[in-house]
C-alpha cells in the first residue's frame, strides 16, 4: 500500500522537477545566447591555453595559474597584436587616401597599360559597373560606421570572454565533470567525442592559423625586401585570405606584383610573382604536416564554416564558425553510428 501511495507522488514530484528543469535550462539559454560568439571564443582561447595552464599548475595554485595565463597571453599576444593592426589601418587609410588622391586613379592605370602597348578603356568599365562600385563603397561606409557604434559592446563582451576564460582555466576540470554527470550518454561515447572535437579544434583553429601565420610572415617579408609599400597592411590581409582555402595568399601576391608592373618595376614584380606562386604552392606541404593530426576537416567545411561564422558570430565566426560545423558534423556521426547499433535486452 506504501509504495501504490508513494508512486503518484513521486510521479509528480518528477513532472515539477522536470517543468523546473526546462524552464531554468530556457532562461539560462536566453541570457547564454546574448553573448554565445564571446562565450564560444572563451572556449577557443582556453583550449588554446590550456598546455600553458597545466604547465604554471605544476608551480602555482589554479587560480593564480589562471590569471598568470591570462596575462601571459595578453602581454605576448593580445598587446603586439593591436599594435600591429593599428599600423595596418593606418596604412590602409593610407592607400584610401592615396586613391581618392588620384595615385591610382583609372586614368593612370590606363596610361600605363598604354605605355607598354595595351588599349584599355577603364573609364568605359567604370561607367558601365558604376552602380554596382557605388552600392558596394556604401555597404563597407555603412559597416565600418556600424563597427565604430558597437564598439561599447564589443568590450562588454570581450569582458564577458574574460571571464568566462578564467572560469574554465580555473575549473576547467570540474566543468566537464559536471557534463560527463549531467548528459546521459555513455562514457565510451564521451570519450570519442572528446577525441574527435580535440582533432577539430586542433585543425580549424590552431593548425589552420599557424599555416596562415607562417604564409603572411613568408609573404610580408617577400613585400619588404622589394620595397612594397604598405607591407603590415598587405601582411594581416594576406593572413585573413589565407584562412580561405580557395583564396589564400594569391589575393595578395598578384594584385601585388601587377601593382610593381604598372609602376615600371619589371624585375620586383617577377621576383613577387615567383616567390608568391611558390608561398601558395607551399599551402599543399603545409596543412597536411601541420593539420595532420585531423582528417575529418575538409576545404568545404572550413569555407562554409568561415563564411557562415562570420555573418552568425561576427569577426569572431572567422575561427569558431568551423569549430562548430565541424562539432556539429561529428555530433551527428555519432548519434547516426550509436542509433544504427541494435538495443541490448
Amino acid at each position: 500500500m506504501t509504495t501504490q501511495s508513494n508512486s503518484p507522488q513521486q510521479s509528480s514530484h518528477r513532472i515539477a522537477l522536470t517543468i523546473f528543469a526546462v524552464v531554468s535550462t530556457v532562461l539560462a539559454g536566453l541570457l547564454i545566447f546574448t553573448y554565445l560568439q564571446y562565450i564560444l571564443f572563451a572556449i577557443v582561447l582556453a583550449y588554446v591555453l590550456a598546455p600553458i595552464q597545466e604547465v604554471l599548475e605544476q608551480r602555482l595554485s589554479s587560480k593564480v595559474a589562471a590569471v598568470g595565463t591570462i596575462t601571459m597571453s595578453i602581454v605576448v599576444f593580445f598587446i603586439p597584436v593591436v599594435y600591429v593592426l593599428s599600423i595596418a589601418f593606418r596604412q590602409g587609410l593610407a592607400l584610401i587616401s592615396a586613391i581618392e588622391d588620384g595615385a591610382f586613379s583609372p586614368e593612370y592605370i590606363q596610361d600605363q597599360f598604354e605605355t607598354m602597348g595595351f588599349a584599355v578603356d577603364l573609364s568605359l568599365l567604370y561607367s558601365t559597373y558604376q552602380g554596382t562600385i557605388t552600392q558596394t563603397l556604401q555597404r563597407l561606409a555603412t559597416g565600418t560606421l556600424s563597427i565604430i557604434g558597437g564598439l561599447p559592446g564589443v568590450l562588454i563582451g570581450l569582458t564577458v570572454t574574460g571571464f568566462v576564460l578564467f572560469a574554465l582555466l580555473h575549473d576547467g576540470d570540474r566543468f566537464v565533470s559536471w557534463v560527463e554527470s549531467v548528459v546521459p550518454i555513455d562514457n565510451r561515447v564521451q570519450r570519442d567525442l572528446y577525441v574527435k572535437l580535440d582533432n577539430l579544434m586542433w585543425a580549424s583553429v590552431v593548425g589552420n592559423v599557424i599555416v596562415a601565420g607562417i604564409q603572411a610572415v613568408l609573404l610580408g617579408i617577400g613585400l619588404a625586401v622589394v620595397g612594397m609599400p604598405g607591407v603590415v597592411f598587405l601582411t594581416v590581409a594576406t593572413f585573413v585570405l589565407t584562412l580561405l582555402p580557395l583564396i589564400g595568399a594569391f589575393g595578395v601576391w598578384v594584385p601585388a606584383s601587377a601593382y610593381l608592373f604598372l609602376i615600371d618595376r619589371p624585375l620586383a614584380a617577377g621576383a613577387i610573382l615567383v616567390y608568391g606562386s611558390i608561398i601558395s604552392v607551399s599551402d599543399i606541404y603545409l596543412r597536411p604536416v601541420i593539420i595532420g593530426r585531423s582528417g575529418a576537416m575538409n576545404a568545404a567545411t572550413i569555407v562554409v564554416g568561415i563564411f557562415g561564422g562570420l555573418i552568425v558570430f561576427g569577426a569572431i565566426g572567422l575561427f569558431i564558425g568551423p569549430v562548430v560545423l565541424g562539432g556539429a558534423k561529428i555530433v551527428l556521426d555519432l548519434f547516426a553510428r550509436e542509433y544504427a547499433k541494435p538495443i541490448a535486452n
